[in-house]
């Protein structure tokens, strides 16, 4: 049976509002993840003025972030099996407040790289949590779309910070530019102390009753909610979970495999090569400092916009042809800005308007597809023992790559040249298409415990979703 069947043979059930209220919540953790990911982009020149920082200097600014964001990723795991989703959210917010602050306040390079680090353990620990955590509240019929909420919160995380700084880089202001966004930290603490606890960690843990509980409400109805309890304590009969799990069973390597291969997929695509230096890809094409910072915000604005096409298609049209046809807008852009900074944009308003056309067409297709689509199957293909091993694995090798883009750019440029960097990026985006047509799964509108079946029982990867 196809898996189209299998979606239309289940009554639709319409989505809860508390269910959207309590993801949303947990969704914010995107907007500081934005946030930081966009600010960084802005300030970065006027902090190498002040600090005659130079390419390296800056590399290692921006990939602070980076080295915190892994370790948070790496220990966030096992925090959260022990102390659960929700309080873990909590840390992330204080160390968000924490590391802005520092960032604002740091008198030297190095403890500005220090401050980052924090924001980065801060933003590793929520980009663990707020994905597995949405998926394990959210009903199947809806996961994809609530889980691509978070996403969306990173877009717009991003514009408000490429807002900020275009509007702060008149002053020159970049402590500004860091520090202002501790104050979404602040709202996002006191509205994660409202979140109810996972209710599979709370069956995990043996507390059926609490997990029973928080289903209802979440579901709206009390068959709904113990079916649900009934399902998640099938899964928990396997006696292993952790690395011990993925040390005996081969299928749960596979999944461990597949979703680190995802998070890989999408640095590798190179849409932080575009957020950390978009002004700098806009001077090149030609545009002055004012102009570049601007044309930044409108990046941050389609990238927004655009992560609406997955929230609203991506539980209709499913994830794999989303997928696909993101990397081949992402290619036909990056090898057309490669061709267009060879030749070379001269004088002509035509030629720096369509290398600004076609960088927005990679914003298109990276906002529908493997950004969001990765957290979500990412946090759909693990089993629920291994779910925190699992996804621990694949957000630590997310924060990996990112290091490996955010430190290699500007030396990438100086070795291959502009034109064949985006063209190497061009490439493996096509690569990346082989990929998801051999090894991604179908999985909208199954559920959690079926996929699971399926990975345990030894189907193909790209057929576990059915």
């Amino acid at each position: 049976m196809s898996d189209v069947g299998v979606v239309q043979s289940i009554p639709r059930v319409s989505l809860n509002g508390r269910s959207a209220l309590v993801a949303t919540l947990a969704a914010v953790a995107g907007l500081m993840f934005g946030l930081d990911l966009g600010v960084i982009s802005g300030a970065l020149k006027f902090i190498g003025i002040e600090f005659q920082v130079n390419d390296f200097g800056k590399e290692c600014i921006v990939s602070g972030m980076m080295v915190g964001a892994a370790l948070g990723a790496l220990f966030g795991g096992r925090l959260s099996y022990v102390l659960g989703r929700k309080k873990l959210l909590i840390i992330s917010a204080l160390l968000f407040i924490s590391g802005s602050a520092l960032c604002a306040l740091a008198p030297s390079v190095a403890l500005l790289i220090g401050g980052r680090v924090v924001l980065g353990l801060a933003i590793g620990v929520a980009s663990f949590t707020a994905p597995l955590y949405i998926s394990e509240i959210a009903h199947q019929q809806h996961r994809g779309a609530l889980i691509s909420v978070y996403q969306l919160m990173i877009t717009v995380g991003i514009l408000v910070a490429f807002i900020s700084d275009a509007l702060l880089a008149y002053s020159g202001s970049w402590r500004w530019m860091l520090g202002i966004v501790g104050i979404p930290g602040v709202l996002f603490l006191i509205g994660v102390l409202f979140l109810p606890d996972s209710p599979r960690w709370l069956v995990l843990r043996g507390r059926h009753d609490e997990a029973f509980d928080v289903l209802h409400g979440l579901r709206g109805n009390d068959a709904h909610a113990r079916d649900e309890i009934v399902e998640i304590r099938e899964q928990l009969a396997q006696s292993d979970g952790g690395y011990t799990l993925f040390k005996k069973n081969p299928n749960f390597r596979r999944a461990v495999y597949l979703g680190v291969a995802l998070q890989a997929i999408q640095q590798f695509t190179g849409i932080n090569v575009v957020m950390y230096y978009a002004p700098h890809i806009f001077e090149m094409a030609g545009f002055g400092t004012s102009a570049a910072l601007w044309g930044t915000v409108i990046v941050g604005l389609v990238n927004e916009l655009s992560t609406f096409i997955a929230i609203g298609y991506v539980d209709r049209w499913g994830r794999r042809p989303m997928l696909i046809a993101g990397f081949v807008m992402m290619a036909l852009g990056m090898f057309t800005v490669g061709m267009l900074l060879y030749f070379g944009t001269g004088d002509s308003d035509l030629a720096r308007y369509a290398a600004v056309a076609m960088l927005l067409c990679f914003i298109v297709g990276f906002a529908f597809s493997a950004g969001p689509l990765v957290w979500i199957l990412c946090s759909e293909v693990q089993p629920i023992k291994g779910r925190d091993f699992g996804i621990a694995c694949s957000t630590f090798t997310n924060w990996g790559t990112n290091m490996i883009v955010g430190l290699t750019f500007l030396s990438l440029l100086t070795a291959m040249g502009n034109a064949q960097t985006f063209w190497l990026y061009a490439l493996l985006n096509l690569v990346f298409i082989f990929v998801t047509m051999k090894f991604v799964p179908e999985t909208r509108g199954v559920s959690l415990e079926q996929i699971e079946r399926n990975l345990m029982a030894g189907k193909p990867l790209n057929r576990i979703g059915l």
